[in-house]
């Protein structure tokens, strides 16, 4: 079996798919992106293609990963890594595929049968939470998620941390204790005012909190986990194994947040998350993307002992014109039941893609990241 070609889509909200096909017919899918870059990775996923792809046996997925990877001199980062990520996925959809069996398996088999989600709730600038937060839970979700602030500046003022507060209070207030519900600071937050934030959400017991500082800073992790009993959460702005490396070592963080589009696939998670469990931190993969990015969450949660929770996209904000669901040829296969998603058990990924919905929607991916100022005129982080 040998690979003969492949073909890309950048299709709305903002993903990228990729689709490997072999000489036999064999077809494997994956999701290569960073969101607003599609067209950055998609030139990177074609120059490794081209290089070191076409004409190869698919199956030693494994060495595929190394020359993909140490084949160049200047190697990592968002770019690269996405693009490793999204062959990846498609080259152990082939895998099991081939050996009919669907990636959990050839992994050494599932430790579990389904794995529990979370539903993001509110927008970038979060409004109307408490509402949204009790239609989900009434839909069956048991846990949520939400940004716990609009854009920051560098200190910020008692009223801004006091509103992140209240933004919580209503959200536990309208669903009661037994929902989980996480928090995502997004980074917007400094080392200074995400102590503060902290420490003003603990009363409400969010599920964690997510990247409290951005990831150039990480070092102030260590120091925010020990001012606070809220488990702390990062890592989907990280992209190999040595990132999270001294995060694990200083104890300064709980759940890692490792995205398989972004960290080099389901070969390198598998890594990250088994490096994890021997810290006792766990794993959440990060995923608002698309059925190919989350089938692959779902492979890796099945095998993975320290699997927390799983996001995904349903009705997401980012998705204002297609959704998680859109580009299958059987949604059936991700149904939600009790805040739960069963692990596809199919052939490789255990998804078929509608290749018709992809090319009929092909090239309408404009989404770009916002840029967000302060009321000086300054950028801040979005």
């Amino acid at each position: 079996m040998r690979i003969v070609d492949y073909d890309l889509y950048a299709v709305p909200p903002r993903w990228l798919f990729l689709r490997i096909e072999t000489d036999d017919g064999t077809v494997g899918w994956g999701e290569p992106v960073v969101e607003g870059r599609a067209r950055t990775v998609k030139e990177a996923v074609s120059e490794l293609m081209d290089d070191y792809l076409l004409g190869e046996d698919p199956l030693p997925v494994a060495d595929h990963w190394e020359r993909l990877y140490r084949g160049g001199f200047y190697r990592g980062g968002p770019v690269l890594m996405s693009a490793i990520a999204g062959i990846d996925q498609a080259l152990w959809d082939i895998k099991g595929k081939h050996l009919g069996a669907p990636v959990h398996q050839l992994l050494g088999g599932p430790v579990r049968d389904r794995v529990r989600v979370y539903q993001w709730v509110g927008g970038d600038r979060p409004e109307g939470v408490a509402e949204a937060a009790r239609e989900k839970v009434d839909a069956g979700f048991t846990a949520l998620k939400m940004n716990g602030t609009p854009e920051l500046e560098r200190v910020e003022s008692p009223a801004a941390i006091e509103q992140a507060a209240e933004r919580l209070r209503t959200v536990r207030e309208a669903v009661g204790p037994e929902v989980d519900i996480g928090v995502d600071f997004h980074g917007r937050a400094t080392k200074t005012a995400a102590k503060q934030l902290v420490a003003a959400l603990e009363p409400y017991e969010p599920f964690f909190v997510e990247e409290p500082v951005l990831p150039e800073h990480d070092d102030a992790l260590a120091d925010i986990a020990a001012s606070t009993s809220i488990p702390i959460a990062t890592g989907e702005r990280m992209f190999h194994r040595t990132d999270f490396k001294r995060i694990l070592e200083e104890n300064a963080v709980d759940v890692i947040q490792p995205d398989l589009s972004h960290a080099g696939g389901i070969t390198e998670v598998q890594r990250i998350a088994a490096m994890a469990g021997a810290y006792d931190v766990s794993v959440a993969p990060h995923c608002p993307l698309g059925p190919v990015a989350l089938a692959s969450c779902l492979q890796l949660d099945a095998v993975a002992p320290n699997a927390l929770i799983q996001e995904q996209s349903l009705d997401i904000h980012y998705n204002e014109t297609s959704n998680v669901l859109d580009y299958l040829a059987d949604p059936s296969v991700f149904e939600y039941e009790d805040g739960y998603v069963p692990i596809p058990d199919g052939p490789g990924l255990g998804i078929e893609v509608d290749r018709d919905v992809l090319e009929e929607r092909d090239g309408h991916d404009d989404w770009h990241n916002p840029v967000w100022r302060r009321p000086d005129g300054s950028v801040t982080e979005w």
